[in-house]
């Protein structure tokens, strides 16, 4: 028998009744991952914390000046990722598009392929995108890639960096507006410097809780301070340090400080679920 505040059950056991605590199992999203740069025992580790669905994103980490080549991380990301996380227990969604590292292509090939993967609903957003260096070139695909996903009605992971964050945070609200709906856009990497450039928006925004970016505390203050409605959360994991458990540690702390269970569920999976259309 189930109590009504869902922490105890009886079950007998040799005609005894014995009553057991419940642990509560909250589900979880990781909104922003590299799945291609993690082993499989990081998605079994991330998969026995309770973590369910994952987002990877497109980020290939050298230089390149071939659309074939990133193509080819792409597809791989897309048919050889989603595989190994699933033999994991994760499942893999998939963002794919060309991150301002790798905007030394032409990019006309992957333009093609992204209106392929969204017409077939292969990928749930374009991504990541956005800008770095503030080269010309990066503007000129970011835009791109901003008109295709306004056209075709698709979400976009957009970028912010970990250096000049604030200065190219402005550069992104400019060109936003011009291009694409905020219903469409999530801001990733968004930490307590720059919050306030963005919390009076209509855009979602991204807490990236990752060693050498953000504490699972820092995470914890920026909720406790503007609320959990306009939030996910993710572990960035990449080929960068990384913690493939900051989202269960994350979202355990809040419980442990006492948190409104409702308010951890957002930041949980509610808002990514609505956010994604899962």
């Amino acid at each position: 028998m189930l109590t009504q505040d869902n922490l105890l059950i009886e079950k007998q056991y040799n005609n005894k009744i014995i009553k057991s605590k419940i642990i509560e199992v909250i589900e979880m999203i990781d909104t922003h991952i590299h799945a291609d740069a993690r082993t499989g025992e990081d998605f079994n580790e991330m998969y026995l914390s309770g973590i369910d669905v994952a987002v990877t994103c497109a980020y290939y980490p050298y230089k390149i000046d071939n659309d074939t080549i990133l193509l080819n991380h792409l597809m791989r990301i897309l048919n050889y990722d989603t595989k190994r996380a699933d033999e994991h227990g994760i499942d893999l969604k998939v963002a794919l598009g060309i991150h301002p590292t790798n905007t030394n292509v032409d990019g006309k090939l992957i333009y093609e392929n992204l209106y392929k993967w969204i017409e077939n609903k292969d990928i749930v957003a374009i991504g990541e995108i956005g800008l770095e260096n503030l080269t010309e070139k990066e503007y000129e695909i970011f835009k791109k890639q901003l008109d295709i996903a306004q056209e075709t009605k698709t979400n976009v992971i957009i970028h912010t960096p970990r250096k000049n964050k604030s200065a190219v945070l402005d550069e992104i609200l400019k060109i936003l507006p011009q291009h694409i709906s905020p219903e469409y856009v999530v801001i990733d990497h968004i930490n307590s410097n720059v919050v306030e450039k963005v919390i009076d928006t209509d855009y979602t925004l991204g807490l990236t809780v990752q060693p050498q970016k953000m504490d699972k505390l820092e995470a914890i203050d920026i909720l406790d301070n503007y609320g959990f409605d306009k939030f996910l959360l993710n572990s960035d994991i990449s080929n960068k340090p990384s913690d493939p458990l900051s989202v269960p540690k994350t979202i355990r702390e809040l419980t442990r400080l006492g948190f409104n269970k409702k308010e951890i569920n957002k930041i949980a999976f509610k808002n990514a679920e609505k956010f994604f259309n899962f």
